[in-house]
């Protein structure tokens, strides 16, 4: 009988699509951004001229491949400093004079308060002392419309009483020469006006105004049109006079790619936003002619874009791209960017430059894989999220889509579910390893899609969070109850492995350490863990002693969180003697979010451990007891949901350190309530818990794009956005894997303090010693803290080994035994006059880079 034949994936598969996803988005980007966008690289055409709504409420506009700034009061006195903005027109100018004096200020009218002086002239100013102008002139004909776009030198005023150019002067007709066409002459009439004030712009040696605006003749409704209004506007005519505007203020050649040779004329300095038409919808007017408020107040933010985004700081987050330059890197900036891409690339240079090569020998020595990772990753990165290579749009929240992201994770991981044979313990390996997993992938979802406006997801995510911290008081508190390494060895390489790659992205992309929240998050966490085990670690084993240095350490840390003005000196220290910058308010409320659960994790680990020594799973009422919690912890999960749908995020907030271990321990009780399910996890989950700390951290930059405020974008348009979603996705989670083991590898080389001929390959060694506790994924125990059940041949329980300390897996004894090892690539400095090799030890590493550290603070630039 033939065997029976079994599918199985490529194990490549994912990294041959993660590759290629990446070749073709940086062809893609090549060939957008230097052929396609070469004439508007900045999308300011495209801010002005094309665009879509992304939601039924037309409250969310988005240009095409770029992110608008939504405007605050600081931003804007930046950019207006109490200048002027001039409105000139008719009744569609004036409902968008309203809407932009409503958005500078909120306290000022959003539409005439005096339905009787519409047509009249208004004058007002903001509180950031912005003077906003409106001047009724429906045919542009007026004293007032001359005086603005006459041609001037540089010694005229814009009018005869101001001495300041505008920063904006809006100029709108064309409705009221088709209305009474018989009176004002209609479309040939205008035609002239407009071309006389159009020549008037260009001929003028001083600009009109920082930005000159002419609206487009606004699209009508006609079905809604009241009838003498429907018997003299026609579309056809607005058509024309809109053609006739583009034409002549934005020349047909300046929109052809391949035209490397611009007209020596160039431009009218004026722009016609001809978005504003595809802007509009027949739901959202009543009488076929103006519209409602929400879209009309979109329009004034994209004037303020056109108007200010090049003005703003050149600081992170980057969350506005259209008509916006990125900011050129300072020479200390420039410095430790290229010191970073070519870490990789020289290292790889100078080992085949000054070692021996075989004929058979690969291309690149396994010892520099991990150094060309960091350099490719970090080139990738910064060119995604620092320059205009690929495009950023906004996120879009849809509960359909979030459902179905969600339910197809759940299937994909549900189809790689795999069971060992012996029970693996509570909480062991794996299933941490899938737990971080299927949560890392609910936190990605939740970022891409901007889900936290929704408390019913927000709450929940936040308790993934707190799930985290969870695991990481548990799998620390076991690790040094059991083994009772306290060594600087082991707190160095978790605190490398935690931090190495923050550390590279916050100075190559000029950001924040704590932006990257997460990862400072857990380091705190875990020095608080270390410190409360090293406390009187010598009576570790006695119950009462250990809960009550618990409940201590718990008691001392809130205490101390709760002391703003503590936190607040000390991070005014950070900043004068360390060049420091770091907000003591936002770290104070990332820390009291979650200030309880690290320590539930600790305690359950303790009860773990007891649990086993006392043979308490032994006991005949056991199963009963298991089958009484599981019950327990399905009415926990139950009145955990009733509870966070009853309250917004901000009232959450307050009571998520108190409810959040609730749900983790009620999902831990039910996870490990049977073998079959401590036995089984899934590898698709796993796959993406072995590197959720990295796909934390890139998604930042590479999978999300503006600094998290928006994503990123290979191939723009509406339907193109599930392509997109796949294509980014893919050379997302393939640079993430790759950056976690080559961190990995880099932790082991840095907190190496025996020297080694080669620097350490991508195997991870299930010996739990201190080497392989470099590679220990953050949030999870070590491979040995949960001991396999030892059964004898009748199937009995057997009681657990005492614990022994681990030995290297190779003694100096048997490497002599076996002879000279063969030659190999050596690493550190060499003495170039001599066969000694001098290496700094781990303590002098990391001291040397902790002074680097200091002197790029302290000499970093920051702009105010």
């Amino acid at each position: 009988m033939a065997p029976k034949r079994t599918f199985t994936f490529n194990p490549y598969l994912g990294r041959y699509a993660g590759s290629a996803a990446l070749i073709l988005a940086l062809l893609v980007g090549f060939l957008r951004y230097f052929i396609v966008d070469r004439v508007d690289p900045l999308h300011c055409h495209s801010l002005s001229t094309k665009g879509r709504w992304l939601d039924e409420n037309f409250s969310s506009w988005q240009p095409n491949g770029c992110m608008m700034h939504s405007y605050a009061d600081r931003d804007i006195e930046t950019c207006l400093n109490s200048k002027r903005m001039v409105f000139i027109g008719d009744s569609v100018t004036r409902q968008l004079y309203f809407q932009m004096t409503h958005a500078l200020d909120a306290t000022l009218p959003a539409a005439p308060t005096d339905d009787d002086r519409k047509h009249v002239d208004y004058d007002l100013t903001t509180s950031q002392n912005v003077r906003l102008s409106f001047f009724w002139d429906p045919f542009l004909n007026t004293s007032n419309a001359l005086a603005f776009t006459r041609p001037r030198t540089v010694f005229d005023s814009a009018t005869s009483g101001d001495t300041d150019t505008p920063s904006l002067l809006v100029l709108g007709s064309g409705l009221w020469y088709l209305r009474y066409a018989d009176t004002s002459g209609g479309l040939p009439v205008w035609e002239a006006m407009m071309e006389r004030h159009l020549e008037n712009l260009s001929a003028s040696r001083r600009k009109a105004a920082d930005l000159v605006v002419v609206l487009p003749v606004e699209n009508i409704v006609q079905s809604k049109l009241s009838p003498e209004r429907a018997s003299t506007m026609q579309p056809s005519d607005i058509d024309a006079m809109n053609s006739d505007l583009t034409h002549r203020i934005r020349p047909p050649s300046l929109l052809d790619p391949f035209a490397f040779f611009v007209p020596p004329d160039g431009p009218i300095s004026a722009t016609v936003p001809s978005v504003f038409n595809e802007m509009l919808d027949s739901s959202q007017t009543d009488d076929g002619l103006h519209f409602s408020t929400s879209v009309v107040r979109m329009q004034a933010k994209i004037l303020l874009n056109l108007l200010c985004n090049e003005k703003l700081p050149k600081v992170y987050p980057f969350d506005s791209t259209c008509c916006r330059r990125y900011p050129w890197p300072t020479p200390l900036h420039i410095l430790v960017l290229a010191g970073v891409l070519v870490w990789g690339p020289v290292c790889w240079f100078l080992a085949r430059r000054y070692n021996a090569r075989t004929s058979d020998g690969p291309l690149i020595p396994q010892e520099q894989i991990p150094l060309l990772i960091i350099s490719g990753s970090v080139a990738v990165i910064y060119l995604a999220d620092r320059s205009g290579f690929w495009l950023k749009e906004h996120k879009q929240f849809s509960p359909w889509t979030f459902a179905f992201l969600c339910i197809l994770s759940l299937a994909v991981g549900l189809a790689t579910v795999k069971r060992v044979d012996s029970d693996q313990g509570i909480l062991n390996r794996e299933q941490t390893d899938e737990w971080k997993g299927w949560m890392q992938i609910a936190i990605l979802i939740y970022h891409y899609l901007g889900a936290s406006k929704v408390s019913g997801i927000y709450n929940p995510i936040r308790v993934l969070v707190a799930s985290y911290l969870f695991m990481t008081g548990y799998g620390h508190a076991t690790f040094y109850l059991k083994k009772a390494d306290f060594s600087f060895l082991r707190v160095a390489q978790i605190l490398v492995r935690l931090n190495f790659f923050t550390l590279v992205l916050a100075y190559t992309m000029n950001t924040d350490y704590l932006f990257y929240y997460f990862a400072p998050l857990v380091s705190w966490w875990y020095l608080i863990v270390y410190g409360t085990m090293l406390a009187g670690s010598r009576f570790n084993d006695r119950t009462p002693f250990l809960v009550i240095k618990l409940l201590l350490s718990m008691s001392f840390i809130t205490a101390v969180m709760r002391m703003d003005w503590l936190l607040t000196a000390i991070f005014a220290f950070l900043e004068r003697i360390c060049g420091i910058h770091w907000s003591a308010r936002e770290w104070a409320f990332r820390v009291n979010l979650d200030i309880w659960i690290v320590y539930a994790g600790m305690f359950s680990a303790l009860a773990v451990i007891k649990s086993r020594e006392y043979r308490i799973t032994d006991h005949p009422r056991w199963p009963m007891a298991v089958k009484g919690a599981a019950c327990a912890s399905v009415l926990a999960f139950v009145w955990y949901f009733a509870f966070e749908l009853s309250y917004d995020k901000f009232e959450y907030n307050v009571y998520h350190p108190l409810v959040s271990c609730i749900p983790v321990l009620a999902f831990v009780v039910l996870r490990n309530s049977t073998e079959a399910l401590r036995s089984a996890s899934s590898q698709a989950f796993a796959f993406i818990g072995r590197c959720s700390l990295e796909t934390f951290i890139i998604q930042y930059h590479l999978w999300l794009a503006g600094d998290t405020k928006g994503i990123l974008v290979v191939i723009p348009g509406k339907r193109w956005r599930p392509l997109n979603l796949v294509l980014t996705t893919l050379f997302f989670v393939l640079v993430s894997h790759y950056v976690a083991v080559a961190t990995g590898e880099l932790t082991k080389w840095i907190c190496d303090s025996k020297p080694a001929p080669t620097l350490p390959t991508a195997s991870v060694s299930n010996t739990p010693s201190s080497e392989n506790a470099a590679q220990e994924i953050v949030f999870q125990a070590p491979v040995s803290l949960e001991l396999p059940v030892r059964k004898d041949n009748e199937g009995n329980v057997l009681p657990p080994e005492p614990d022994t300390p681990v030995r290297p897996a190779r003694r100096w004894v048997d490497r002599l035994a076996e002879g000279s090892p063969a030659p190999s690539n050596r690493r550190g400095f060499r003495v170039w006059y001599g066969e000694a090799e001098w290496r700094l030890g781990v303590k002098s590493r990391l001291l040397v880079v902790m002074l680097v550290m200091w002197l790029l603070n302290v000499l970093w630039w920051y702009p105010s």
